[in-house]
């Protein structure tokens, strides 16, 4: 099993900038991607942004350009840069882990992190 544990959220202005961290334990080595997703209130969760153990990187379009997803091995810790922030990306950020214990795939999720966008 994993887990995670999210930070960084907050509150911030229009055109600003956040990172968030997502801090993973217990069988990383199963994890083959980890990445985020957002749930805005009234709508359903949408994928932000993913990237796999060998580093490739996946967007939503409407991020592209803006956030940056990283992941740091040795800390077991992925990152979501996000800069020039919007209104409209104010939600509840979600990381998640893909795991693959060799019998079955499951995602874990962490807790969730609010961020709030300033017009």
């Amino acid at each position: 099993q994993v887990q995670l544990v999210e930070s960084g959220g907050g509150l911030v202005q229009a055109g600003g900038s956040l990172r968030l961290s997502c801090a993973a334990s217990g069988s990383i080595f199963r994890i083959n991607a980890m990445g985020w997703h957002r749930q805005a209130p009234g709508e359903q969760r949408e994928s932000v942004a993913r990237i796999t153990n060998i580093g490739r990187t996946n967007y939503a379009d409407s991020v592209k350009g803006r956030f940056t997803i990283s992941r740091d091995n040795a800390k077991n810790t992925v990152y979501l840069q996000m800069n020039s922030l919007k209104p409209e990306d104010t939600a509840v950020y979600y990381c998640y882990a893909e795991y693959d214990s060799g019998l079955y795939y499951e995602n874990y999720w962490g807790q969730g992190t609010q961020i709030t966008v300033s017009s």
